[in-house]
């Protein structure tokens, strides 16, 4: 019998995520992005948090702008639609709210970072990044030669090991197993690799569910520290099967966060004086019911049957 992990989003986020440590929200490129928790951590103003930001939409930028954030490592901050961050233009280029330390990365030697990670390897050779100032300006990045072909320069990326991997899916049971389907990104990767993972779930399933089908499953209970209910908590991602992205709170948030003044408003509205996620829920009202899908296209059945 595995332990249950249900608990409460602020519980989680209060008791695993601590000031400095190194955090990867999401991973799932564009969807499947925890804003709530992204919502909970400002609340709670941790701060000097280093955030491996494998395309996090906007979530990175909002951490950024709150003051939470001491140091990015990833490829790129900003809004998939609106371009590059303003927040993280703002900490770059003029320390405002405070200075943060870049880690440059590409999405591929990111991606590749974290597999290493996961997968327990001392680094991944790559060629991609030949060519590029990448190496030159991020330090944890070594050149080296093909053992095969010692003419061959290459790469060398060593692992990435989060302190915390914040990762959504649709169902979870309350031991922390749970199943994902849609594009994953780099998902598995980052919780495998991960010291703790947070499971943000859209919905709670008797263990039954998740053992009916091993393949759909993203990470497995025993590596899972807090699993949390949190319906809609990836608004405004889009979630495949269950959540409409929302591209006009995005953009409305692009606006607002071209000044900072604008950025802090949208902050007071939509996070700080608000208690927590329902009462994000009830702000948005009809909105989020017209982004459930309601559509149905289910896969067809798999038989895992052995006789």
């Amino acid at each position: 019998m595995m332990a249950q992990k249900l608990c409460p989003l602020p519980d989680a986020i209060d008791r695993i995520v601590k000031n400095g440590s190194s955090v990867v929200i999401g991973a799932g490129l564009e969807p499947d992005i925890p804003f709530c928790a992204v919502y909970e951590i400002i609340r709670q103003a941790k701060r000097d948090l280093r955030v491996i930001a494998p395309i996090s939409d906007a979530a990175s930028d909002m951490l950024i702008g709150a003051g939470c954030v001491g140091g990015i490592i990833g490829a790129w901050v900003g809004n998939m639609l609106g371009g590059l961050g303003y927040n993280y233009r703002r900490a770059v280029e003029q320390s405002v709210p405070n200075a943060i330390t870049i880690s440059d990365y590409s999405n591929l030697s990111l991606g590749m970072a974290l597999f290493a990670g996961a997968n327990g390897l001392p680094y991944v050779p790559m060629r991609s990044l030949l060519g590029s100032d990448i190496v030159q300006s991020n330090d944890d990045l070594k050149m080296g030669k093909n053992p095969f072909n010692p003419d061959e320069p290459v790469v060398l990326v060593p692992p990435l090991i989060p302190d915390v991997a914040i990762i959504a899916v649709q169902r979870a049971d309350e031991a922390g197993n749970c199943h994902h389907w849609g594009s994953r990104g780099l998902a598995e990767e980052a919780a495998l690799g991960a010291e703790t993972v947070i499971i943000i779930a859209d919905e709670i399933v008797d263990g039954d569910v998740i053992a009916s089908d091993p393949s759909r499953v993203l990470v497995p209970g025993h590596l899972v520290s807090a699993v949390c209910h949190v319906p809609a908590g990836i608004h405004p991602a889009p979630m495949t099967g269950r959540w409409q992205r929302d591209n006009d709170f995005f953009d409305a948030y692009r606006l607002a966060s071209r000044d900072r003044d604008g950025f802090l408003k949208w902050l007071d509205e939509w996070v700080l004086n608000l208690a927590g996620h329902d009462a994000y829920l009830e702000k948005l009202g009809d909105r989020i019911d017209a982004l459930k899908i309601k559509g149905q296209s289910p896969s067809a059945p798999a038989n895992y049957a052995a006789t």
